[in-house]
């Protein structure tokens, strides 16, 4: 298991042949990378220009941590990878990485939603988007707590 919080950008290419080095049973490797977006959604689109991740040190280690250990029994997975970046982004730059390593490519695919949707609600970072009209803290989304609730059924 890797668990990375960092400022620096990350490497997809080089994670992924890491697992394959590591891990030559595995046969499924599903991927996600999260980027700092364009438009911010609300009532009007907002261009941001922007975004600055803080987290809580040593807490947040320690949630993503149960995250990805939760995932690999849940799943069986042979490893799980999450890297999650902090400070300022600038629009398109790359903020996350979630891997599944796996036997199949399901559970793969699974594990990399279910790490995702716990990181999108439950991760203690905070996200501050910055506009033209000045800077604002972002909350979780409906649509992300809502994506959450299909795996506490």
């Amino acid at each position: 298991m890797k668990i990375a919080i960092q400022t620096n950008d990350f490497d997809v290419s080089a994670e992924l042949a890491q697992l394959r080095i590591q891990h030559r049973d595995v046969d499924a490797l599903a991927s996600f990378v999260g980027t700092v977006r364009e438009v911010t959604k609300g009532v009007n689109d907002v261009e941001v220009t922007q975004m600055e991740l803080e987290h809580y040190p040593g807490m947040t280690e320690k949630s993503l941590t149960v995250i990805a250990q939760q995932a690999i029994e849940r799943w069986k997975l042979k490893d799980a990878v999450i890297i999650h970046r902090v400070g300022v982004l600038q629009v398109t730059e790359q903020i996350v990485l979630v891997i599944a390593a796996s036997k199949h490519r399901g559970d793969a695919f699974a594990a990399c939603e279910f790490m995702m949707d716990y990181l999108k609600t439950d991760a203690p970072f905070w996200k501050k988007e910055t506009t033209a009209t000045g800077a604002h803290w972002v909350d979780a989304r409906s649509s992300d707590v809502s994506a959450l609730d299909k795996w506490t059924r």
